[in-house]
Protein backbone atom coordinates (compact mmCIF):
# COMPACT_ATOMS: atom_id res chain seq x y z
CA UNK A 1 0.00 0.00 0.00
CA UNK A 2 1.33 3.19 -1.44
CA UNK A 3 1.17 6.19 1.08
CA UNK A 4 2.26 10.25 0.87
CA UNK A 5 4.76 11.65 3.69
CA UNK A 6 2.60 14.29 5.47
CA UNK A 7 5.48 16.51 5.20
CA UNK A 8 5.43 17.09 1.45
CA UNK A 9 1.96 18.96 2.46
CA UNK A 10 3.48 20.04 5.48
CA UNK A 11 6.69 22.16 4.45
CA UNK A 12 4.90 24.93 2.53
CA UNK A 13 2.50 25.30 5.46
CA UNK A 14 5.67 25.69 7.18
CA UNK A 15 7.19 28.26 5.28
CA UNK A 16 3.27 30.18 5.32
CA UNK A 17 3.09 29.70 9.03
CA UNK A 18 6.75 31.05 9.85
CA UNK A 19 5.60 34.48 7.42
CA UNK A 20 2.54 34.78 9.74
CA UNK A 21 4.30 34.79 12.91
CA UNK A 22 6.73 37.04 11.64
CA UNK A 23 4.31 39.56 10.12
CA UNK A 24 2.34 39.12 13.39
CA UNK A 25 5.53 39.40 15.61
CA UNK A 26 7.15 42.85 13.34
CA UNK A 27 4.08 44.57 13.55
CA UNK A 28 3.16 44.09 17.14
CA UNK A 29 5.26 44.51 20.80
CA UNK A 30 6.87 41.26 19.62
CA UNK A 31 9.25 42.82 17.37
CA UNK A 32 12.21 41.06 19.35
CA UNK A 33 10.74 37.64 18.17
CA UNK A 34 12.21 37.37 14.81
CA UNK A 35 16.01 38.76 14.27
CA UNK A 36 16.37 39.09 10.44
CA UNK A 37 20.17 37.31 10.35
CA UNK A 38 19.10 34.46 12.30
CA UNK A 39 16.20 33.98 10.75
CA UNK A 40 17.82 33.75 7.29
CA UNK A 41 20.23 30.85 9.28
CA UNK A 42 17.36 28.98 10.36
CA UNK A 43 15.42 29.22 6.78
CA UNK A 44 19.05 28.16 5.29
CA UNK A 45 20.03 25.33 7.29
CA UNK A 46 16.13 24.05 6.91
CA UNK A 47 16.23 24.82 2.92
CA UNK A 48 19.67 22.53 3.43
CA UNK A 49 17.32 19.60 5.10
CA UNK A 50 14.76 19.79 2.93
CA UNK A 51 17.27 19.51 -0.36
CA UNK A 52 19.41 16.19 1.37
CA UNK A 53 16.49 15.04 3.10
CA UNK A 54 14.87 13.10 0.03
CA UNK A 55 18.52 11.83 -1.23
CA UNK A 56 19.82 10.44 2.18
CA UNK A 57 16.85 9.34 3.31
CA UNK A 58 16.17 7.11 0.18
CA UNK A 59 19.32 5.59 1.61
CA UNK A 60 19.23 5.73 5.15
CA UNK A 61 15.76 5.19 5.63
CA UNK A 62 14.02 3.44 2.73
CA UNK A 63 16.32 1.35 1.62
CA UNK A 64 17.34 0.78 4.90
CA UNK A 65 13.95 -0.21 6.64
CA UNK A 66 13.17 -2.09 3.26
CA UNK A 67 16.60 -4.20 3.89
CA UNK A 68 15.22 -4.65 7.62
CA UNK A 69 11.93 -5.52 6.72
CA UNK A 70 12.54 -8.18 4.21
CA UNK A 71 15.18 -9.67 6.02
CA UNK A 72 12.92 -9.94 9.60
CA UNK A 73 9.61 -10.33 7.49
CA UNK A 74 9.94 -12.91 5.06
CA UNK A 75 7.27 -13.89 2.13
CA UNK A 76 5.82 -17.31 3.19
CA UNK A 77 3.17 -18.53 0.89
CA UNK A 78 2.26 -15.32 0.08
CA UNK A 79 2.25 -13.61 3.55
CA UNK A 80 4.54 -11.89 5.60
CA UNK A 81 5.83 -14.00 8.53
CA UNK A 82 8.03 -12.05 10.96
CA UNK A 83 10.88 -14.53 12.32
CA UNK A 84 9.49 -14.60 15.77
CA UNK A 85 6.59 -16.32 14.07
CA UNK A 86 3.96 -14.03 13.69
CA UNK A 87 2.31 -12.32 10.87
CA UNK A 88 3.47 -9.27 9.95
CA UNK A 89 1.28 -5.96 10.91
CA UNK A 90 -1.31 -4.80 8.23
CA UNK A 91 -3.10 -1.42 8.24
CA UNK A 92 -6.03 -1.30 10.46
CA UNK A 93 -6.43 1.49 12.41
CA UNK A 94 -5.20 -0.32 15.95
CA UNK A 95 -1.67 -1.18 14.32
CA UNK A 96 -1.42 2.69 13.48
CA UNK A 97 -2.03 3.82 16.93
CA UNK A 98 0.82 0.94 17.74
CA UNK A 99 2.92 2.57 15.28
CA UNK A 100 2.24 6.03 15.95
CA UNK A 101 3.03 5.02 19.55
CA UNK A 102 6.69 3.09 18.93
CA UNK A 103 7.50 5.78 16.42
CA UNK A 104 7.32 8.26 19.71
CA UNK A 105 9.05 5.96 22.16
CA UNK A 106 11.95 5.73 19.43
CA UNK A 107 11.44 9.58 18.69
CA UNK A 108 11.83 10.38 22.57
CA UNK A 109 15.10 8.15 23.04
CA UNK A 110 16.41 9.61 19.68
CA UNK A 111 16.34 12.97 21.19
CA UNK A 112 17.46 12.30 24.68
CA UNK A 113 20.32 10.40 23.34
CA UNK A 114 21.13 13.59 21.18
CA UNK A 115 21.60 15.34 24.46
CA UNK A 116 23.57 12.43 26.19
CA UNK A 117 26.07 11.46 23.69
CA UNK A 118 28.02 14.89 23.01
CA UNK A 119 28.78 13.45 19.00
CA UNK A 120 25.20 13.28 18.72
CA UNK A 121 24.69 16.75 20.59
CA UNK A 122 27.49 17.92 17.76
CA UNK A 123 24.78 17.66 14.92
CA UNK A 124 21.44 18.18 17.21
CA UNK A 125 22.79 21.09 18.51
CA UNK A 126 22.24 23.01 15.07
CA UNK A 127 18.66 22.92 16.87
CA UNK A 128 19.30 24.60 19.78
CA UNK A 129 21.75 27.06 18.72
CA UNK A 130 19.27 30.56 18.19
CA UNK A 131 18.57 32.20 21.07
CA UNK A 132 15.13 32.78 19.57
CA UNK A 133 12.34 30.30 20.17
CA UNK A 134 9.75 30.81 16.85
CA UNK A 135 8.14 29.24 14.35
CA UNK A 136 11.85 29.79 11.97
CA UNK A 137 13.94 27.99 14.80
CA UNK A 138 11.69 24.72 14.49
CA UNK A 139 13.14 24.17 10.91
CA UNK A 140 16.75 24.92 12.15
CA UNK A 141 17.60 21.89 11.72
CA UNK A 142 21.02 20.01 11.84
CA UNK A 143 21.95 17.88 8.50
CA UNK A 144 24.19 15.22 9.81
CA UNK A 145 21.28 13.87 12.84
CA UNK A 146 20.10 12.86 8.85
CA UNK A 147 22.79 9.80 8.79
CA UNK A 148 22.17 8.24 12.43
CA UNK A 149 18.56 8.84 13.15
CA UNK A 150 17.30 5.50 11.66
CA UNK A 151 18.95 3.22 13.88
CA UNK A 152 16.73 4.60 16.32
CA UNK A 153 13.37 3.61 14.67
CA UNK A 154 14.61 0.41 12.55
CA UNK A 155 13.31 -1.90 15.31
CA UNK A 156 9.64 -1.05 13.66
CA UNK A 157 9.89 -2.72 10.19
CA UNK A 158 12.07 -4.97 12.54
CA UNK A 159 9.32 -6.22 14.13
CA UNK A 160 6.90 -6.50 11.46
CA UNK A 161 5.49 -3.00 10.63
CA UNK A 162 4.86 -1.71 7.19
CA UNK A 163 7.99 0.14 5.97
CA UNK A 164 5.21 3.36 4.39
CA UNK A 165 3.68 3.22 7.76
CA UNK A 166 6.61 3.97 9.92
CA UNK A 167 7.78 6.77 7.48
CA UNK A 168 4.39 8.31 7.63
CA UNK A 169 4.29 8.12 11.42
CA UNK A 170 7.79 10.05 10.96
CA UNK A 171 6.24 12.48 9.08
CA UNK A 172 3.05 13.55 11.61
CA UNK A 173 6.06 13.53 14.55
CA UNK A 174 7.61 16.35 12.28
CA UNK A 175 4.47 18.23 11.30
CA UNK A 176 3.67 18.31 15.53
CA UNK A 177 6.95 19.01 16.48
CA UNK A 178 7.07 22.14 13.86
CA UNK A 179 4.27 23.65 16.02
CA UNK A 180 5.52 23.36 19.23
CA UNK A 181 8.14 26.14 18.87
CA UNK A 182 5.11 29.12 18.94
CA UNK A 183 5.43 30.94 22.03
CA UNK A 184 2.12 32.30 21.76
CA UNK A 185 0.44 29.80 23.20
CA UNK A 186 -0.39 29.24 26.65
CA UNK A 187 -0.63 26.05 29.09
CA UNK A 188 -3.66 23.73 28.01
CA UNK A 189 -4.59 22.40 30.75
CA UNK A 190 -6.01 19.09 30.72
CA UNK A 191 -4.43 18.24 27.32
CA UNK A 192 -0.99 19.13 29.47
CA UNK A 193 -1.27 15.79 31.76
CA UNK A 194 -1.17 13.96 27.94
CA UNK A 195 0.79 15.85 25.30
CA UNK A 196 4.04 17.28 24.71
CA UNK A 197 2.97 20.94 24.52
CA UNK A 198 4.68 24.54 23.71
CA UNK A 199 5.08 25.69 27.19
CA UNK A 200 6.84 22.17 27.59
CA UNK A 201 8.70 22.63 24.70
CA UNK A 202 9.94 26.06 25.74
CA UNK A 203 11.51 24.72 28.71
CA UNK A 204 13.67 22.20 26.15
CA UNK A 205 14.86 24.94 24.42
CA UNK A 206 15.71 26.88 27.54
CA UNK A 207 19.45 27.42 28.68
CA UNK A 208 18.46 27.57 32.16
CA UNK A 209 20.34 25.14 34.43
CA UNK A 210 17.13 24.54 36.11
CA UNK A 211 15.44 23.33 32.30
CA UNK A 212 18.30 21.93 31.01
CA UNK A 213 18.09 18.05 29.33
CA UNK A 214 14.22 18.15 29.80
CA UNK A 215 10.85 17.29 27.65
CA UNK A 216 12.43 15.43 24.88
CA UNK A 217 8.42 13.26 24.00
CA UNK A 218 7.05 14.14 20.60
CA UNK A 219 3.84 14.04 20.92
CA UNK A 220 2.92 13.03 24.34
CA UNK A 221 5.00 13.58 27.68
CA UNK A 222 4.68 9.97 29.25
CA UNK A 223 7.69 9.41 28.06
CA UNK A 224 9.91 11.83 30.25
CA UNK A 225 7.38 11.48 33.20
CA UNK A 226 8.35 7.80 32.76
CA UNK A 227 12.27 7.97 32.68
CA UNK A 228 12.64 11.10 34.73
CA UNK A 229 13.31 14.08 32.25
CA UNK A 230 9.93 15.93 32.39
CA UNK A 231 9.65 19.47 34.09
CA UNK A 232 6.78 21.77 33.63
CA UNK A 233 7.30 25.69 33.05
CA UNK A 234 7.47 27.49 35.92
CA UNK A 235 5.90 31.33 34.83
CA UNK A 236 8.08 32.68 37.23
CA UNK A 237 11.47 31.82 36.14
CA UNK A 238 12.38 33.53 32.49
CA UNK A 239 13.14 31.87 30.35
CA UNK A 240 16.79 32.20 28.30
CA UNK A 241 16.66 30.17 25.19
CA UNK A 242 19.88 29.16 23.23
CA UNK A 243 22.84 27.06 24.65
CA UNK A 244 25.20 27.69 27.05
CA UNK A 245 28.24 27.38 24.28
CA UNK A 246 26.92 29.16 21.35
CA UNK A 247 28.79 29.30 17.80
CA UNK A 248 28.45 32.91 17.89
CA UNK A 249 27.67 33.27 14.31
CA UNK A 250 25.07 33.61 11.22
CA UNK A 251 27.55 31.87 9.05
CA UNK A 252 25.46 28.80 8.35
CA UNK A 253 28.56 26.13 8.16
CA UNK A 254 30.03 27.50 11.24
CA UNK A 255 26.76 26.44 13.39
CA UNK A 256 26.54 23.16 11.39
CA UNK A 257 29.86 22.23 12.47
CA UNK A 258 31.16 24.31 15.36
CA UNK A 259 31.14 21.43 18.00
CA UNK A 260 32.68 18.99 15.96
CA UNK A 261 35.90 21.11 15.86
CA UNK A 262 35.12 22.21 19.40
CA UNK A 263 35.61 18.57 19.82
CA UNK A 264 38.50 17.72 18.01
CA UNK A 265 40.05 20.10 20.07
CA UNK A 266 38.86 19.09 23.19
CA UNK A 267 40.52 15.22 22.65
CA UNK A 268 43.88 16.94 22.52
CA UNK A 269 43.58 18.36 25.76
CA UNK A 270 44.68 14.58 27.04
CA UNK A 271 46.95 11.47 25.67
CA UNK A 272 44.57 9.18 28.06
CA UNK A 273 42.19 7.37 25.28
CA UNK A 274 39.49 7.28 27.55
CA UNK A 275 39.45 10.91 28.11
CA UNK A 276 39.80 11.58 23.96
CA UNK A 277 36.90 8.57 24.03
CA UNK A 278 34.75 10.54 26.88
CA UNK A 279 35.36 13.81 24.77
CA UNK A 280 33.69 12.09 22.06
CA UNK A 281 30.54 10.06 22.92
CA UNK A 282 30.34 10.80 26.97
CA UNK A 283 27.64 13.82 27.96
CA UNK A 284 28.42 17.18 26.97
CA UNK A 285 30.54 19.64 28.80
CA UNK A 286 32.23 16.29 30.22
CA UNK A 287 36.04 16.87 30.81
CA UNK A 288 38.91 15.24 32.38
CA UNK A 289 39.79 17.74 34.78
CA UNK A 290 36.92 19.54 35.90
CA UNK A 291 37.41 22.72 33.55
CA UNK A 292 33.97 22.43 32.15
CA UNK A 293 30.77 20.58 33.56
CA UNK A 294 27.85 18.57 32.40
CA UNK A 295 24.38 19.31 32.49
CA UNK A 296 23.78 16.81 35.66
CA UNK A 297 27.02 18.54 37.59
CA UNK A 298 25.61 22.12 36.62
CA UNK A 299 22.18 21.11 38.11
CA UNK A 300 23.87 19.28 41.22
CA UNK A 301 25.94 22.44 42.44
CA UNK A 302 22.52 24.83 41.42
CA UNK A 303 21.10 22.48 43.79
CA UNK A 304 23.25 23.04 46.56
CA UNK A 305 23.40 26.76 46.44
CA UNK A 306 19.46 26.86 46.54
CA UNK A 307 20.08 24.69 49.66
CA UNK A 308 22.68 26.76 51.35
CA UNK A 309 20.55 29.46 50.62
CA UNK A 310 17.86 28.35 52.05
CA UNK A 311 19.79 27.24 55.81
CA UNK A 312 21.27 30.74 56.00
Amino acid sequence: MDFTNPLVYGVPCFLGLILVELTYSKTSKHKELYEWKDLAASVFMGVGSAILGPLIKTITIILFFNYAYDLFNPEVDGLRINIMGWESFGYSWPIWLLCMLGDDFSYYWFHRQNHMVRFFWAAHIVHHSSDNFNLGTAVRNGWFTLLYKPLFYVWLPIIGFPVEMVIVCLGIEALWQFQLHCVFIPKMGFIEKILNTHTMHQVHHSKNIEYMDKNHGGILNIFDKIFGSWKELDENIKVQYGVTHAPNSYNPWVILTHEYKDIWNDTKKSKNWYHKFMYIFGPPGWSHDGSTLTVKEMQKELELKKQMQAQS
